[in-house]
């Protein structure tokens, strides 16, 4: 085995920015079938928690640590967001009453993709990413400020806590997250699951974490 080296020429990663985001809204079974743009992205702030150890004690000595269940939630800034996410910002339209929106309504459940940039010392941002699948969103109400134009003009910024229900998956616990890294992806693999998010072939849409290890499985 070799000696351990650091900080070798194209290993110098770093992660950065966020884009190619997409809201994914379900049909009447659950499945997220439609996808839409969300430009303006800012920021998502991933916030796991859960996972705390109980101490167990016995024979007057620690026994063991137990864990709580883990969960996952985040933190959504953007300057906009698509005309569709309305409905899960508890904001109803009446029938026929176009640009009308109505708050405090029931906020429903959907789902979430995103990009992350994997950079090096070699290619900068241009030498990879992350794909980042979220399932179960419910997003929360959240402040809007808005305030007067002056000299250093900014766009208001949005935010939203979204918490997440886990989705079923075949040999794991349940999880709300699936991240998929384009380094170790098979290339060829990794298009198919593109395509289907993005909706090269037919209809944007979210696979299940089943039907995600199904296409990355060459």
């Amino acid at each position: 085995m070799a000696r351990l080296t650091w900080d070798e020429i194209g290993e110098r990663f770093y992660e950065t920015g966020i884009d190619h985001g997409v809201l994914y809204i379900p049909d009447v079974g659950g499945i997220y079938a439609t996808g839409v743009s969300w430009n303006g992205l800012i920021s998502v702030t991933e916030s796991p928690s859960g996972a705390e150890p109980s101490a167990q004690y016995a024979d007057n000595i620690k026994y063991l640590n137990l864990y709580s269940a883990e969960e996952f939630a985040a933190t959504l800034e953007a300057f906009t967001y698509p005309p569709e996410f309305q409905a899960f910002d508890g904001l109803g339209e009446p029938a026929g009453a176009a640009g009308m929106a109505v708050g405090q309504q029931s906020r429903g459940v959907f789902g979430l993709s995103y990009r992350t940039i994997v950079g090096n010392d070699l290619e900068a941002n241009d030498h990879a990413y992350k794909l980042h699948l979220v399932y179960g969103c419910q997003a929360s109400p959240s402040e809007k400020a808005f305030t007067t134009v002056n000299d250093s003009p900014e766009p208001v910024p949005l935010s939203w806590e979204i918490a997440t229900t886990p989705a079923p998956m075949t040999g794991f616990k349940p999880t709300s997250l699936i991240t998929v890294d384009s380094r170790a992806a098979d290339p060829t693999a990794l298009s198919a699951l593109e395509d289907t998010l993005y909706g090269e072939l037919g209809d944007p849409s979210l696979p299940t974490p089943d039907e995600v290890v199904a296409l990355l499985t060459p």
